[in-house]
């Protein structure tokens, strides 16, 4: 299952209803380098995608359930936070109602690769947030 964008593994899951307005598709992939999220087609991901994805192999800081899930299309927004402020701060407030804490994982997330500036982007959530 590779990224699109930079070539790397891709890890498949479905989204759940609730936040299913914020994904590209209703199954999706998050690049393990890049945190990119696409639809699952276009990471070449075949099949019935996991309701409840094991995304600790991107990172262990990744919550398990929802909150994983819902952190996961919260990175694939980073990369322009002016244009999904919206999403981004509905997708940490559904992670946290499911028990994750956001801003702890941003603190723990390895993500050297991101398409995103990880220090940056941490800055403005805690200013917007």
């Amino acid at each position: 299952m590779p990224c699109p964008h930079c070539d790397a593994d891709a890890v498949g899951f479905a989204v759940p209803p609730s936040i299913r307005e914020y994904a590209p598709a209703d199954a999706v992939a998050i690049c393990t380098r890049c945190l990119r999220v696409v639809p699952a087609a276009e990471a070449g991901v075949a099949g019935d995608a996991p309701v409840d994805p094991d995304l600790s192999v991107i990172d262990p800081a990744f919550p398990s359930g929802e909150a994983g899930v819902a952190l996961a299309l919260c990175c694939g927004k980073l990369e322009s936070f002016a244009l999904n402020r919206a999403a981004i701060e509905a997708l940490i407030g559904h992670a946290e109602r499911a028990g994750a804490d956001a801003f702890a994982f941003f603190d723990r997330l390895d993500a050297p690769d991101a398409a995103f500036d990880l220090d940056r982007r941490q800055t403005a959530l805690r200013d917007a947030i």
